[in-house]
């Protein structure tokens, strides 16, 4: 994996940054998985256009989250959270610890491994 600084002007609003772990970024394929090889692909997405359904579910961890504050800091977020898209919605069920240490580190977006889904993926997610 390679490490890289983005210096950006401060009156930027907003950015799109695509990574995958294929080198492409990602399709408008509807082979219903994800990129055009049938798997996942792993971009950044801002925080706020991913849903959490099941957020209050549970409390998370406040030494997990801060510990994940620190290395996040230091040496960036190395496991990507799994989002499912459906119909050009994106639904976050796991990575609870590393979305808030993003949120209280004020970071803009997340890196996520993003799989298409149907509703039918949705519904059985949120059983």
């Amino acid at each position: 994996m390679a490490n890289f600084v983005l210096q950006l002007p401060n009156n930027l609003r907003s950015f799109t940054v695509f990574a995958s772990s294929n080198g492409r970024a990602p399709s408008s394929s509807s082979n219903g998985d994800g990129g055009e090889n049938g798997g996942p692909v792993v971009v950044e997405l801002p925080l706020d256009k991913i849903k959490r359904p099941l957020m209050r579910t549970r409390a998370n961890d406040p030494n997990k989250v801060k510990e994940l504050m620190d290395s996040i800091k230091e040496i960036g977020l190395q496991v990507p959270i799994d989002v499912i898209e459906v119909e050009g919605n994106y639904y976050g069920f796991s990575g609870c610890h590393r979305f808030e240490a993003h949120q209280r580190l004020g970071l803009p977006t997340i890196r996520c491994k993003v799989r298409r889904g149907t509703k039918e993926t949705l519904r059985h997610h949120l059983r």
